[in-house]
């Protein structure tokens, strides 16, 4: 349910579960944290996309109540996520909802297609957010904002994401793989150590 396209250094993990809106399995997860590790060594630039109109809409129901929704995966993908050494980028194909803005919130960039909305529904549904979304989210979006979308409900379109910092541009879905080619180019054509370089100053 995660296909794994390379093309040359730049890495594309594609959620692929169209049928459950891409909401995310154990097995999913941990198959992404692999890729991930693998990534760290192997890739310049690793992408997340899903196929559809809907990027994730987090967990899936029956896994979480399961006792996904407070299993640490989650953490490990976020986690390794930050501290890749390559460029990282979400393009969001649509809706980014509960736990799946984890492993947005940990890339480098975030571009969405209009239209895309942006929740985080942990107060209503009685889960905590996992452990270092909230100080990711503030980083982008404050802490009112922040506590707007985790304690408030608030559902945020694409151009309230833009605006607020959490996506760093809206792009039409036709034209989203040319825009993260464009910004691909430079960190795949690059030596591994100078996009690490950068990527630790900017840390």
């Amino acid at each position: 349910m995660i296909d794994l396209a390379k093309d040359g250094a730049v890495w594309t993990a594609t959620l692929n579960r169209l049928d459950k809106a891409n909401s995310l399995t154990g097995a999913m997860l941990e198959q992404l944290v692999d890729i991930a590790e693998a990534a760290r060594d192997d890739a310049r630039v690793l992408v997340l996309t899903g196929v559809g109109k809907v990027f994730s809409a987090g967990a899936d129901l029956d896994e979480a109540r399961a006792g996904l929704a407070t299993s640490d995966v989650w953490e490990r993908l976020s986690g390794t996520m930050a501290d890749l050494p390559c460029l990282t980028i979400a393009a969001l194909n649509g809706t980014l909802a509960g736990g799946a803005f984890g492993m947005a919130l940990a890339c480098d960039m975030r571009l969405a297609v209009p239209g895309a909305k942006f929740f985080y529904p942990v107060m209503k549904l009685g889960f905590l957010p996992q452990p270092s979304d909230p100080a990711r989210l503030v980083a982008l979006v404050g802490p009112a904002r922040a506590k707007m979308i985790l304690m408030g409900g608030a559902k945020l379109t694409a151009e309230e994401a833009f605006a607020y910092g959490l996506v760093d541009r809206i792009v039409e879905r036709d034209q989203m793989a040319e825009a993260v080619a464009t910004l691909s180019a430079d960190a795949s054509a690059a030596a591994a150590a100078h996009v690490a370089g950068i990527k630790a100053m900017i840390k």
